[in-house]
């Protein structure tokens, strides 16, 4: 009687933990059928940031205030997150993911800067590499080719520099895409279509480069400059150098 007693108590203990372990196991599978939380993932540019986690999770709460532990994965809006997180100025693209464990995840891409348009009298902004005119960071700051000038005006006007002046995105290219025109030309002025300048971190010339066209003809001239006129007359000889008219070197 004592042996049977003891199998009794021991197959209901067994049985208690099979039965809890299956509990556990229903109450844990049902967690991951719920949304649990939110993990972001940003890509930065050069250990460059413009937009952070706490902005994002702050852009989600404000525009799905029910998306809350315990909302059921199919009723959570990845679609609309998606488009909301895209709407950002600095967002270039969004991946919003369930995982299996109920975790939101976030992948963003921001925009890329490669050159800043500045105004003594209102806000700069910086275009990206798909020639999209984005505001400028309260945050951090890209060192980028500066743009300044009246006809810059008109393409803050359209938020897209390839719908007004598509040339100028070749230009910005063909500076950022040579190591010495990158390290040697800091700022353009954009005055108009035809009338671009060029100013320089070593040596004191304007250099008038006329429209974005020619580029390759153009630099292989300011070039010439450099190699051949500069060291006969010196950096100081010449305030101006122009390269607008095909195969000359005007200097003054």
């Amino acid at each position: 009687m004592k042996k049977m007693r003891i199998r009794k108590l021991i197959g209901f203990l067994i049985l208690s933990v099979i039965l809890l372990g299956f509990i556990g196991f229903v109450e844990k599978q049902s967690q991951y059928k719920t949304y649990q939380g939110l993990e972001v993932q940003i890509q930065g540019i050069s250990g460059l940031y413009f937009v952070d986690q706490k902005e994002i999770e702050s852009l989600i709460q404000a525009g799905f205030p029910n998306l809350k532990a315990g909302m059921m994965l199919e009723e959570v809006p990845l679609k609309e997150i998606e488009d909301r997180l895209k709407g950002h100025p600095f967002v270039k693209d969004a991946d919003a993911i369930l995982g299996q464990k109920g975790i939101l995840q976030l992948w963003i891409e921001q925009h890329q800067p490669i050159a800043r348009i500045t105004r003594p009298l209102a806000a700069d902004a910086y275009i990206t590499t798909e020639g999209k005119i984005i505001p400028t960071s309260p945050s951090y700051t890209s060192r980028v080719l500066i743009l300044y000038g009246a006809q810059l005006e008109k393409l803050l006007d359209q938020g897209d520099v390839m719908t007004e002046m598509p040339e100028l995105m070749d230009l910005i290219r063909y500076i950022n895409e040579d190591e010495f025109w990158k390290a040697q030309i800091t700022e353009v002025e954009v005055n108009s279509k035809t009338d671009i300048r060029l100013y320089q971190q070593v040596g004191r010339q304007v250099i008038e480069l006329g429209d974005a066209g020619n580029l390759a003809d153009k630099f292989e001239r300011i070039q010439i400059f450099y190699s051949e006129i500069l060291p006969r007359k010196g950096w100081d000889a010449y305030e101006r150098v122009s390269v607008k008219f095909k195969e000359q070197i005007v200097c003054e």
